[in-house]
């Protein structure tokens, strides 16, 4: 059969492929040999992701190291030197944001603790690295997103992310699961729904304390209300105090997991009625690791201090005493009284341990440190089957609706529920969730407040300490705790 290719064809094919061998020939070893390096690691990457049909993306990295057909560099062959000498730049950015985009997604980051829960486990102004390989990173649920923000770009206040294209939770094969006393990075669960201008308490509360009416009504005082998808919800750190399946409460401020008492972390820190007999200066608060807005001084008439005589909770209540209600732990009491300024205490649950309100879930007559009731609550496993009736409706329709995705559930007049539209008597869970807290007990906003951490929200657990700032000083004068750089973030486990 004859050749039916034209000259122009044959010379056009035979043109290709001397072009595509000559850029072969010309590329050097070392570029072989960076190429060979990156599309192991690429594919290393692909093989952990578990989808191949990402390696089609191996022909663009070939492109980019070795045939150079596409013309990302076209400005180093510029005339111009203002080009080239911008371009670079812009070349080295778009490279370091790329490769920020990866770290930060797949293997971990830094991350700030904004409030006390933590302390003084970890301290307000501490850095940490958060390690995101241990339970397995997250395949990006908004992968398209800027990489150095969270979810508003500062100056402008705008998203810094897009919601299309969305992705289904997926979390890739890491070291191991979450264990009880790790402490945990999280998506704030409650955080779905935002009042930009008030962010604690958490929109829900604010709902429940102010009626949704008044809020959406009221945007120059709460803000735009805003919607976050799962991965652009803020950032919280707690311990996992419980774990999927396990039956929790808490009694006299100990936690008890399946019916076992359990040990307190060694930095715990309880609110503490305390009766000193000299003012506390903010030099001794520093020396003795106490942040200064924990400090709660307390002006008692003499009916108050006669009550805190007589009922016992200070013995040796007097007028000359100076009095303050401060959380603690244990080292700074045993520092007080070493110093010889402590002439009593009392841990504030002990005498005052009304019901709050704002517990969850909603209606029980729970506090902090008597959590649970008599029999306790069970944390939702995956596979897990409840029996749904208004007592367990109350505890797990939050999960069910928002996490699980079933957002017409609901619980009618006659006391059953319908999911779907549909009677339901019963629910299997589709997730693990976890139980959260924070070590400064009676000043966390945690899972007492809140609820469950579906598994879809943990970030990571922080390994070390980067840097830590210490706000009541200044910069030159112990703003800068030297003494907490790459500090285990988890001295517990």
């Amino acid at each position: 059969m004859a050749n039916t290719d034209s000259p122009q064809q044959g010379q056009q094919h035979k043109t290709y492929k001397d072009d595509f061998s000559r850029r072969i020939k010309e590329i050097a070893l070392t570029r072989w040999i960076r190429f060979s390096i990156v599309a192991l690691i690429f594919l290393a990457w692909v093989a952990w992701m578990g989808n191949w049909w990402l390696s089609i993306f191996i022909i663009l990295l070939f492109d980019i190291y070795i045939t150079g057909y596409i013309p990302l560099t076209w400005w180093k062959k510029s005339k111009n030197k203002a080009i080239r000498s911008v371009m670079s730049w812009v070349d080295a950015i778009v490279y370091a944001i790329i490769l920020v985009y990866f770290v930060f997604n797949f293997i971990g980051q830094n991350y700030q603790i904004p409030s006390s829960s933590l302390e003084k486990t970890l301290l307000t102004g501490d850095y940490l690295w958060v390690n995101k390989l241990t339970y397995g990173p997250r395949v990006p649920m908004t992968p398209i997103h800027f990489p150095l923000v969270h979810n508003t770009l500062p100056i402008i206040g705008t998203k810094s992310y897009t919601e299309w294209p969305s992705l289904e939770y997926r979390r890739l094969k890491g070291f191991r699961n979450v264990e009880s006393g790790d402490i945990v990075v999280f998506n704030f669960p409650a955080g779905d729904t935002v009042a930009l201008k008030i962010q604690n308490p958490d929109y829900y509360t604010l709902v429940e304390m102010q009626g949704r009416e008044s809020i959406q009504n009221n945007p120059e005082m709460y803000g735009d209300i805003v919607y976050r998808p799962v991965d652009r919800r803020e950032n919280y750190v707690k311990r996992a105090v419980a774990l999927p399946g396990d039956n929790f409460k808490i009694v006299n401020d100990t936690i008890f997991i399946n019916g076992k008492p359990q040990p307190f972390p060694e930095n715990v820190q309880f609110r503490y009625l305390l009766q000193l007999n000299t003012s506390l200066t903010e030099e001794m608060c520093h020396d003795m690791g106490i942040a200064l807005e924990d400090v709660n001084r307390e002006i008692f008439d003499e009916g108050t201090i006669y009550n805190l005589r007589h009922t016992g909770i200070l013995p040796a209540a007097d007028d000359a005493s100076f009095y303050y209600t401060i959380p603690v732990s244990k080292p700074i009491l045993d520092d007080m009284h070493s110093r010889g300024i402590l002439r009593g205490s009392a841990k504030v649950n002990d005498f005052n341990n009304a019901p709050y309100p704002y517990l969850f879930p909603k209606g029980t007559d729970w506090t902090l440190s008597n959590y649970g009731g008599e029999n306790g609550i069970t944390i939702p496993q995956k596979g897990m089957t409840v029996e749904l009736n208004p007592k367990t409706w109350a505890l797990y329709n939050r999960a069910i609706r928002n996490y699980e995705n079933h957002p017409s559930a609901e619980i009618r007049e006659d006391g059953k529920v319908y999911i779907d539209g549909k009677i339901a008597d019963s629910y299997t869970f589709k997730m693990d969730y976890y139980f959260m807290m924070g070590d400064n007990r009676d000043n966390s906003q945690d899972s007492r407040f809140w609820g469950f951490v579906p598994e879809d929200h943990i970030v990571g657990t922080p390994m070390f300490v980067l840097i830590s700032f210490d706000k009541d000083r200044s910069l030159f004068n112990g703003g800068i705790r030297w003494n907490r750089i790459f500090k285990d973030a988890n001295p517990d486990k």
